[in-house]
């Protein structure tokens, strides 16, 4: 049965755009090699939510033939970092690939993978034309969207978040648009491929940069005995030149720096700065937990600290690049024992080493020598905890003013 959409990879990119896509009456088939996708959905989709789309018309399919009975395919490759600091290609090469043998003339090939600039016509174009014998911007359109999701915002969802596009050729961009205008309501043309894979680059790095700024201000502000909660209160007041960012226990998520390096010239000097900054916030969590214990007379070693929230995001059940792996890691090298709380994970592994769960949240704070809020559900009351905490450390500024240790 021929779709009006494919989306190839659904993950927290593709399955954002699937439900969107869904709701909106096109007809779509969602194409990911790893079935554990749909069993196992994360960015902020639900098991609910999978339902939902299946009952209006969605199918997943697993015979790639599918993918050239569409008019639209969207490929959502996760481009993960890799070992050697350059982003991982391999499941965009393979979503290439497995799209290009079944390609058809005048179909509407779309990328929303968060790469480097070039990477769509130095990288897939080739791949698609060589797989299909077909040529981009001829016999099929070729156009890049920087995916905007952002998981469990309620406030912005595909209808009400603006969609930048830019194609190979005018003819491209304006069939990209015409896609892409069923699903939103403002539509933004940039001027080419390199033009809308650079406003990735530019909305990435200006979220890891001010972050890591804010996380400068907070190990200065405690230094100087300064409350940075009341600083940002203040500062975000002013009506012009200032964005609040708020500092934490490290960066997670799927959204990766990116850094058009490494060539002579084009790297990033402040997003590689930004990146250490960000890196070092969890082993700071542990210096502040360890300096905490001390001054109340405890070791570390020994120690029982339970970590509350170990997401990445409030309120949703994805642990990708969660600061409190690394934060349980380093305090179980000092010899703490660590348990943890969150509503959303009912287990949790720090590498082959299993966590304890706590079942009785207020028992487990009470009993605890420190407690850590590492991500703040909305669940959490943190008043209530605060009362029965022995000492607890807020990395989220979320408890009222005295009533705990901020970071």
């Amino acid at each position: 049965m021929p779709a009006d959409l494919a989306v190839i990879g659904l993950g927290h990119l593709g399955l954002p755009l699937a439900q969107a896509a869904v709701a909106a009456g096109i007809e779509t088939i969602g194409y990911d090699p790893d079935p554990r996708q749909l069993a196992e959905p994360a960015a902020g989709v639900t098991a609910a939510d999978i339902r939902r789309m299946l009952s209006g018309g969605f199918r997943n399919v697993t015979d790639p033939a599918e993918l050239g009975r569409v008019r639209t395919a969207v490929i959502c490759a996760p481009t993960a970092m890799g070992a050697d600091g350059a982003l991982d290609l391999t499941p965009l090469a393979d979503a290439a690939r497995a799209l290009a043998s079944r390609l058809r003339p005048h179909t509407t090939v779309l990328l929303e993978s968060a790469v480097e600039p070039g990477t769509t016509e130095d990288f897939l174009r080739p791949l698609l034309e060589q797989g299909s014998g077909l040529r981009a911007g001829r016999d099929f359109h070729l156009a890049y969207s920087p995916s905007r999701t952002d998981p469990g915002r309620r406030t912005h969802g595909y209808a009400n978040t603006p969609k930048v596009i830019g194609g190979l050729t005018s003819a491209c961009t304006e069939s990209a648009a015409a896609f892409y205008a069923r699903l939103t309501d403002k539509v933004v043309r940039a001027r080419g491929l390199r033009e809308a894979e650079t406003v990735k680059v530019l909305e990435t790095n200006f979220r890891h940069v001010n972050i890591a700024l804010v996380n400068e201000m907070a190990v200065l502000c405690h230094d100087l005995g300064v409350d940075l909660w009341d600083v940002i209160r203040c500062a975000e007041t002013k009506p012009f030149g200032f964005q609040a960012f708020r500092p934490g226990p490290g960066v997670g998520g799927h959204g990766v720096p990116l850094d058009p390096g490494p060539a002579p010239g084009r790297a990033l000097r402040m997003v590689g700065i930004a990146q250490e900054i960000n890196a070092r916030m969890p082993q700071y969590v542990v210096r502040r937990c360890a300096t905490l214990l001390n001054e109340h007379g405890k070791s570390a070693r020994g120690a029982r600290v339970l970590l509350l929230g170990v997401t990445y995001k409030p309120d949703l059940a994805d642990l990708q690049c969660s600061p409190a792996t690394e934060i349980a890691r380093r305090l179980m090298d000092l010899g703490a024992s660590v348990s943890y709380h969150d509503p959303y994970v009912p287990d949790w592994r720090v590498g082959e080493l299993p966590v304890p769960r706590a079942d009785s949240l207020y028992e487990a704070a009470a009993a605890a020598d420190l407690t850590v809020l590492v991500q703040h559900h909305r669940t959490y009351d943190l008043q209530g905890l605060a009362v029965k905490a022995q000492l607890l450390l807020d990395t989220r500024g979320a408890t009222p003013a005295g009533a705990a240790h901020r970071l």
